[in-house]
């Protein structure tokens, strides 16, 4: 196999495990959440806020980080949200008020791990590929699916024999691997290693006016030099915004309550462990099949099967809260996982179509800021609901609406009428 096409795997690979741990990492908070609520009897509002005040800051934080990834690339950048989340877990184990709680467990691992998670690998990994952009994303990031069916039963177990503190020095340890992997072998483009996207041997031919390859439909728009101002002077760059905020407001806001939901409704811990395992598990099936998928049919069908994959997730947990039955579960666990892990496929390509160029980090780091608002956001506003009402039903209604408006807005973005995926080029 010729290195043109076999180091852009490489950078998949690593990516693939980067998730694998980074995210896990922070999706373990679903787990620290019940023991750290029995120990301290804080409000559940206000412990976890600790999970949104991070990606608060974090969304702050990501306009600067794809400065950072445009200035200085993945190799140094990513070290540093790894060493992010693995002080943020080692420090989270001396909490013994709520602030301590939301500067490690909240913003060091939130921040780390928006870094080493889904929106910094999105600001370099489309570089690596456009005919397998989809399905290359979405194999790197099911690490994440592979990473919680092993990680998070072991952590859970760990909590139930030692302690949640224990779990966090011993995640913290096993994070910190991730720093010479990244370093040694992440790159930022192909080009920087004398390379081309999808490892193509020259360059891909063209029979578009002005040079541009054969899956750009509007010239006039891939010919810009994109800026952060430019960008944003478009309408297309507030409707992604907005199908960025639902979609990660319907992600998160599951995510963090998921666990204490179903103990609520009568599942056993171990099952509620397993099942956020497994929802990342299942996640592997649709981020590689919708991955592979919306490299032919287009992102826009893909971010509407997986939000309306959330959309059902939600109907379902309510529906459990008459019926808790393992049939029920499962298709809770697979509407979640096979459908709404679909987006994180598309997450990073459909703003590479729409604004591609030597900008590109910035102009998402931006979008990372919608992303960052609305994953930050689904979580603590369902917990003030409940806080508030004593039922998760209303946060979870109001969530269904955001699918259906994140669905909208994708449509409204178009990348389709900006550049084509592979499946699409007819001439």
């Amino acid at each position: 196999m010729p290195l043109p096409f076999f180091y852009g795997w490489v950078v998949v690979a690593v990516a693939f495990v980067t998730m694998a741990i980074g995210i896990n990492a922070r999706t373990a908070f679903s787990l620290f959440f019940p023991p750290i609520l029995d120990e301290f009897g804080w409000e559940r509002g206000i412990t976890v806020g600790a999970f949104s005040l991070g990606f608060v800051i974090s969304m702050v934080f990501t306009p600067l980080l794809g400065r950072a990834m445009d200035r200085w690339g993945p190799r140094w950048v990513m070290p540093v949200g790894v060493l992010m989340t693995s002080a943020g877990l080692a420090l989270g184990a001396l909490t013994t008020q709520p602030w301590h709680l939301y500067a490690t467990l909240g913003v060091l691992v939130a921040a780390g791990t928006v870094v080493g998670g889904y929106t910094g690998h999105a600001q370099f990994l489309p570089h690596w590929f456009v005919r397998r952009r989809g399905l290359a994303t979405g194999i790197a990031f099911s690490g994440v699916g592979v990473g919680s069916i092993v990680i998070l039963p072991w952590l859970q177990a760990m909590i139930q024999s030692s302690g949640w503190r224990t779990a966090c020095w011993a995640m913290a340890i096993v994070v910190l691997a991730l720093v010479p992997m990244n370093f040694f072998l992440q790159r930022r483009r192909p080009e920087d290693m004398g390379l081309r996207a999808d490892g193509d041997p020259t360059p891909a031919a063209s029979t578009k006016p002005g040079g541009h390859p054969t899956n750009v439909v509007d010239t006039v728009w891939a010919s810009t030099d994109w800026t952060v101002g430019r960008a944003m002077a478009t309408a297309r760059f507030w409707w992604v915004v907005v199908a960025f905020f639902g979609g990660l407001f319907a992600w998160y806001a599951v995510q963090a309550h998921q666990t204490k939901y179903l103990l609520e409704i009568g599942f056993s811990p171990g099952t509620a462990a397993y099942a956020l395992g497994f929802v990342g598990l299942t996640g592997i099936v649709g981020q590689i099949a919708l991955g592979w998928l919306s490299d032919r049919i287009g992102r826009e069908w893909v971010w509407t099967i997986a939000t309306l994959g959330f959309a059902l997730c939600y109907a379902l947990l309510l529906a459990m809260k008459q019926h808790p039955t393992p049939a029920l579960l499962y298709l809770m666990v697979a509407s979640q996982g096979v459908l709404g892990y679909g987006l994180a496929s598309v997450y990073g390509a459909i703003p590479a179509e729409l604004f591609q160029g030597r900008n590109y980090g910035s102009i998402f780091g931006w979008l990372g800021f919608a992303s960052g608002l609305g994953a930050g956001a689904g979580p603590w506003v369902t917990g003030a609901v409940y806080d508030r009402t004593g039922s998760y039903a209303p946060a979870f209604w109001l969530t269904i609406a955001l699918c259906l408006v994140s669905v909208v807005a994708m449509w409204l973005a178009a990348p389709r009428k900006v550049r084509v995926v592979a499946g699409r080029i007819t001439g």
